[in-house]
């Protein structure tokens, strides 16, 4: 076994890769860019390199920097963990030449399934089925075009060489084939430097299912059972679950040997993935084989017992694998979801800032959490915004579907946006539930999935009050205790008067609701809206409450004039008005838009002085790795473009003018 590996990675799974060394007693060493210097991988890793600058491509993709690290470091192999290096078959060949060992397969299997095409070449050779569609190598587009015209629409465009949803189009008519082909081909340049594209049928409402498979270098292969990851959006995956629900012994079979046929295809050393389509009828068909460790991989951890981890670096070490396909474990069944910071009700854009409050529900064999961060961390522009994985286990999918939405409800995430909400309403929905999940799902459910947020109980606004009420009483007792005159009355903030008790008003936002709390000082506490009030922090912070003889805990989180208020199992935004703060200000009339968050501006496809509709793109943009349209807030006319193509915007630059229609 090693005793120094280099994990070539960031985030949630370089943190993952580093608990099996630990437990192993095998060292580890990080490689972080400038902006990850404080990352948690950075802070559990026993060494660790700086790589370059933020931008990925000038660090966690430079294969120089990575085999320096690691011969500075001693480390005798390197993870790639996933995305990244993890599927580039240079960096793993470098790594051979310069003595290390890659923990992954041979390059000659990352080279055979690297590109889609030639992995679709080599299953049409084996027999096994594919989906039609064009994986050639002539790209001009109107040669695509024709192949799209003849499959027959809806198709989807496909990056040859991507992954994760990156990269990825689904066209529903010949006329909106050829801007789908441009933005599917400069994603796929910018995200794996490869625009080469294939052309499949889509079908409707198909299932996305996987198949875990190990092989040693001696030649065995095995499959760790299936998982279904058709909860999608856009092409990225959501939810994932093992076992697959609803699949037959018959398929489960058929399937688990056609991916072990596919991985001797290759004389595949490792974990790889070999990744199906079915259709409703049970027809599956071969999509791609990931040479990589999977995001989902502890949903089958979870249903196996087994550390998949410990398996990729024991079989690199040139350990035979350590069950037969006989023994392989299946009990119960395992759910992961992708908490992201993101806002669902605004088209999922990327949420960046500080992460005021990051407390997580307890682990336990019913809970895992995969995280790279921690309470305090940034959320960066640069990378994908994950910012956890939450697994669940249960004895049965019934049971795993309600300890997913437990474990939802005790999230608890401040200072950036996040999905929660939306990932309960997707895991309780009747048809998940049922187990009718395909990857349209989500667009279809999407009216239900992100509808608005109920109006907060009156709770919500009373936490928020006296939360702030003993804020105010704690910073006054501060500003005292530092005074020459420390029993100043003052220094109280109880509301006493000479000749009765104060009153105030608290007024609250929350969307569209407008909330005003009367307070009333009183010898016992506060009284608010009428009702005997009480109120106190215990040791962890969380609020305890008393209203009226209604009894209410609750977590509140100043973030300035914003309080964030989780009140069972909910999470409310809440804005303090202040009706003084903006007396006199003038409202702006003019509309606009502005960048949503930093990045590179890759079109503007509205032309100053034109008339557009509502949900007219107006600004194509690039940041966090995926492209975001910008569309026009109303009927109205774009009086000036503030940005041009190619440039970097800062979060929150104005990009376009825009006077709404009368």
């Amino acid at each position: 076994m090693f005793g120094k590996v280099l994990i070539a990675n960031r985030g949630e799974i370089a943190c993952r890769i580093i608990r099996t060394c630990r437990r192993l007693g095998i060292r580890s060493v990080a490689v972080y860019s400038e902006a990850d210097a404080e990352a948690r991988h950075v802070r559990l890793a026993d060494e660790a390199y700086c790589v370059g600058p933020a931008a990925s491509k000038d660090s966690y993709l430079q294969v120089p920097n990575i085999l320096d690290a690691a011969r500075c470091s001693g480390a005798e192999a390197i993870h790639p963990g996933y995305g990244f290096l993890s599927e580039n078959e240079g960096f793993a060949r470098a790594c051979a030449e310069a003595g290390v060992v890659f923990i992954g397969p041979p390059v000659e299997a990352i080279q055979a399934m690297g590109s889609k095409s030639a992995a679709k070449a080599l299953m049409h050779a084996a027999g096994v089925p594919l989906v039609p569609g064009y994986h050639g190598d002539a790209q001009e587009p109107a040669l695509l075009q024709a192949k799209a015209d003849e499959i027959g629409y809806p198709v989807l465009i496909k990056a040859s060489a991507g992954g994760g949803g990156k990269g990825m189009r689904v066209v529903e008519g010949s006329g909106e084939f050829a801007a789908a082909l441009a933005s599917c081909k400069r994603e796929a340049r910018a995200s794996f430097g490869d625009e080469q594209v294939l052309i499949e049928k889509y079908l409707q409402q198909p299932r996305h299912i996987e198949i875990q498979v190990f092989g040693d270098s001696q030649g065995s292969v095995i499959s760790l059972h299936e998982r279904d990851c058709s909860a999608q959006r856009r092409h990225q995956k959501v939810v994932e679950e093992a076992p697959a629900p609803g699949i037959d012994g018959e398929r489960r079979a058929a399937m688990a040997k056609a991916a072990c046929d596919a991985a001797r295809a290759v004389r595949y050393v490792g974990a790889g993935t070999v990744e199906f389509i079915a259709d409703s009828s049970g027809q599956f068909y071969f999509m791609e084989m990931n040479t990589r460790l999977q995001v989902e991989h502890p949903v089958t951890e979870m249903i196996t017992g087994l550390d998949l981890v410990e398996w990729q670096l024991r079989i690199a070490a040139g350990e035979a694998l350590p069950l037969s396909q006989e023994q392989v474990p299946l009990h119960g069944h395992s759910i992961e979801v992708r908490l992201y910071a993101e806002e669902p009700e605004k088209g999922f854009l990327p949420s960046i800032g500080r992460l005021a409050l990051f407390s997580t529900p307890a682990e336990s064999a019913h809970v895992r959490i995969d995280s790279g961060v921690d309470q305090g961390d940034e959320v960066s522009p640069h990378y994908d915004p994950m910012l956890a994985k939450l697994i669940v286990w249960d004895e049965t999918r019934d049971r795993a579907i309600d300890r997913m939405l437990g474990a939802l409800a005790a999230f608890e995430v401040a200072g950036v946006g996040n999905n929660a909400r939306f990932l309960a309403r997707l895991i309780d929905h009747v048809d998940f539930r049922a187990g009718r999940v395909d990857t349209g799902l989500i667009e279809r459910e999407r009216a239900i999935l992100l509808a608005p947020a109920a109006a907060p109980p009156r709770e919500v606004f009373e936490a928020a009050g006296l939360h702030h009420l003993l804020d105010e009483a704690r910073a006054r007792a501060e500003d005292a205790a530092g005074s020459l005159d420390r029993w100043s009355p003052w220094a109280q903030a109880d509301g006493w008067r000479l000749n009765g008790l104060s009153r105030r008003k608290i007024e609250w936002l929350h969307a569209d609701v407008h909330r005003v709390l009367e307070v009333e000082y009183a010898p016992e506490g506060y009284r608010i809206d009428g009702e005997a009030a009480q109120a106190r922090l215990d040791a962890s912070g969380r609020l305890q409450a008393t209203v009226g003889g209604r009894h209410f805990n609750a977590r509140v989180v100043a973030l300035g004039e914003i309080l964030q208020v989780f009140i069972g199992g909910n999470s409310y935004r809440l804005t303090r008005l202040d009706p003084l703060a903006h007396a006199g200000e003038e409202q702006d009339a003019q509309g606009g838009l502005l960048a949503p968050m930093p990045g590179k501006i890759l079109e503007l496809p509205a032309e100053v002085g034109v008339l557009v509709d509502k949900g007219t793109p107006l600004v194509v943009m690039e940041a966090m790795k995926m492209e975001h349209t910008l569309s026009a807030p109303a009927r109205g006319t774009v009086t000036g473009l503030l940005c041009a193509v190619g440039e970097q915007v800062a979060d929150g630059a104005e990009l376009v003018e825009f006077e709404p229609a009368e």
